[in-house]
């Protein structure tokens, strides 16, 4: 049978910018080592797989190398399908079931997708001799860690922006990947940041949903506000919208669907 498939850049408002999702509608349970052919075949950052289940749909993400536990842009394609082809009212929440619990998606009238994500905020810790490495002597002002990734404080917006980390020494860490952050002066946003993740394939990330679960509690302690506006400023980059809710993280951001077809290797 063929599948559905959809190429969508997240977190844009324009085709060409932002973080591109490949988005499968599965017909049935497929095996983990077709999903991970079929992600490495798209070798696209992300690639989200979605099957309905009960009240919602069961949701995975693959990168080109392996499943990820955790996924915000691909999400956001995710749920921008959904209502795109009309599997869902526009009114109606997108529900997802994950490695990392329920997610719900709903749309606001102004077109900005919000997702109902858990906080990661980082705990400070003394950072590892091949993290430093990898950083090659930029001014480190703090280090910190949660369950997923390293996020590393840096003094200003264009030492995020210069950065070229050592992509070798990081996937010697044992971690998902590394968020770099500063706090915004270049761009209309509170803060800026960039994601690297060699180790599972992703050597830098466009714009990255779940790294915002951890930035924006840390930036909201150190500015003193809930509702924040992070800027990802890799070549594409991407404008996400943060609201921080106790031990939840609402993400806000739009899709564009750039290519649609079938998978006929089903």
């Amino acid at each position: 049978m063929k599948l559905p498939l959809f190429l969508v850049d997240a977190f844009a408002e324009r085709p060409f910018t932002g973080n591109p999702a490949a988005v499968c509608l599965l017909d049935r349970l497929r095996s983990e080592s077709w999903m991970q052919a079929v992600a490495a075949e798209m070798n696209w950052s992300e690639t989200a797989f979605l099957l309905p289940e009960g009240e919602g749909f069961a949701l995975r993400w693959f990168t080109p190398v392996q499943e990820v536990e955790l996924c915000g842009h691909a999400t956001l394609a995710s749920a921008h399908v959904l209502w795109e082809m009309e599997c869902l009212e526009p009114d109606e929440p997108a529900v997802f079931f994950t490695k990392s619990g329920r997610l719900k998606a709903w749309k606001t009238e102004d077109g900005t997708i919000w997702m109902d994500f858990p906080a990661e905020p980082p705990v400070a810790c003394a950072p590892p001799i091949e993290l430093l490495q990898a950083l090659q002597s930029v001014p480190v002002r703090y280090v910190g860690r949660n369950r997923m990734d390293y996020l590393v404080l840096l003094d200003r917006e264009a030492t995020v922006r210069r950065l070229k980390p050592d992509l070798e020494r990081l996937q010697q860490l044992d971690i998902r990947g590394l968020i770099v952050t500063a706090p915004a002066e270049e761009v209309s946003a509170d803060f800026v940041s960039r994601f690297f993740a060699p180790r599972v394939g992703v050597p830098e990330d466009p714009v990255t949903g779940s790294a915002h679960c951890c930035l924006g509690p840390f930036w909201a302690e150190r500015l003193g506000r809930t509702r924040l506006c992070g800027f990802q400023v890799s070549p594409r980059g991407g404008r996400i919208e943060v609201e921080t809710r106790r031990d939840r993280v609402y993400l806000g951001g739009r899709a564009v669907t750039v290519l649609q077809g079938k998978l006929l290797a089903g």
